[in-house]
């Protein structure tokens, strides 16, 4: 589930609050940083049940049209299209789903006027309406609705985004993220899929992934002094005190990725760390950024301090 880029961006959320922080050690800022990362799976379950959940008001409301004392002919005959969606019925009766959601606690059995809120929102979209009066009804067309109106209404709305924002300061930058493997996961149903049809992990290889985040976040921290003489003395006409902390920690990350990842070749890292930059930093920041670090790897390299092996990992 989690890629490399998300995961650097992770850690330097990890380490911008350890330098914030007054009190905290590397181990505690260790230990929530995990933390920060576990959550993620939760967001993935949270939107994972979300359909579900809106297809249960619709059967609900059908429910209580036949109920009316002087039911319309749509209560009498409801369109029961998004009811018996077959694609929303399979994540209704998943069993990884079912099963590691109770595992972990998440569910929406609290949130009652957001999921009502949602679905009036949903059923109101061109989308929804043109799905429900199509001449065709295929499995196919059911799996297409959920991911146009997952994709571009609801992971969009506001109130579902202030959900997430109040559930967990985690969450803040995962949304994005989270929301595409949710979308993968869904792709990656199709008509003949059972109740055991897996989700995604976190992980995509745990062992190496977590051995990745230990690493870079403890010897950034390890190396940090050493990595910032190194930026001081090569930061052309800059004054240390002049560079944004976002970039020093971005520039701190990338020398310790270069010099402990030897089978990551200097050209990920280098335009990994100056992307991040875009979205993380000033806007100057990733000129600025790559200057430096272009100008730092080639002198490490040059004394040996960066050393990688494999065929073409050099530059």
């Amino acid at each position: 589930m989690l890629n490399r880029r998300h995961i650097r961006i992770k850690i330097l959320h990890a380490l911008y609050a350890y330098e914030q922080s007054e009190d905290s050690t590397v181990a505690r800022a260790e230990k929530e940083l995990f933390y920060s990362i576990k959550k993620m799976y939760e967001m993935y379950l949270y939107l994972m049940l979300l359909m579900t959940e809106l297809q249960a008001i619709a059967e609900q409301r059908v429910e209580e049209g036949k109920k009316k004392r002087l039911p319309s002919e749509d209560d009498l005959n409801p369109n029961l299209r998004f009811v018996n969606n077959r694609f929303i019925k399979q994540l209704n009766h998943n069993k990884e789903l079912e099963n590691i959601s109770k595992k972990e606690g998440v569910n929406w059995s609290g949130e009652p006027e957001l999921l009502r809120r949602l679905y009036k929102m949903m059923i109101d979209t061109e989308e929804y309406r043109a799905y429900m009066t199509a001449d065709e009804d295929s499995y196919e067309k059911d799996r297409e609705v959920v991911l146009r109106l997952f994709k571009r209404h609801l992971i969009n709305h506001e109130s579902l985004q202030d959900f997430f924002d109040e559930q967990s300061i985690f969450w803040a930058d995962d949304l994005d993220l989270v929301a595409s493997m949710v979308l993968k996961t869904f792709k990656s149903f199709d008509v003949n899929s059972d109740e055991f049809h897996p989700l995604l992990p976190l992980w995509k290889d745990p062992e190496d992934e977590l051995e990745f985040v230990k690493v870079l976040f403890r010897k950034t921290i390890t190396q940090g002094k050493e990595h910032l003489k190194l930026i001081k003395d090569n930061a052309d006409n800059w004054e240390i005190e002049r560079i944004a902390l976002m970039d020093i920690l971005l520039m701190k990350m990338a020398l310790t990725e270069a010099r402990e990842f030897k089978q990551i070749p200097v050209k990920v890292t280098l335009n990994e760390y100056i992307e991040i930059s875009k979205y993380y930093s000033t806007p100057k920041s990733n000129n600025f950024i790559n200057g430096v670090l272009d100008k730092l790897f080639a002198k490490l390299k040059d004394d040996g301090t960066i050393k990688k092996v494999g065929r073409g990992l050099i530059s």
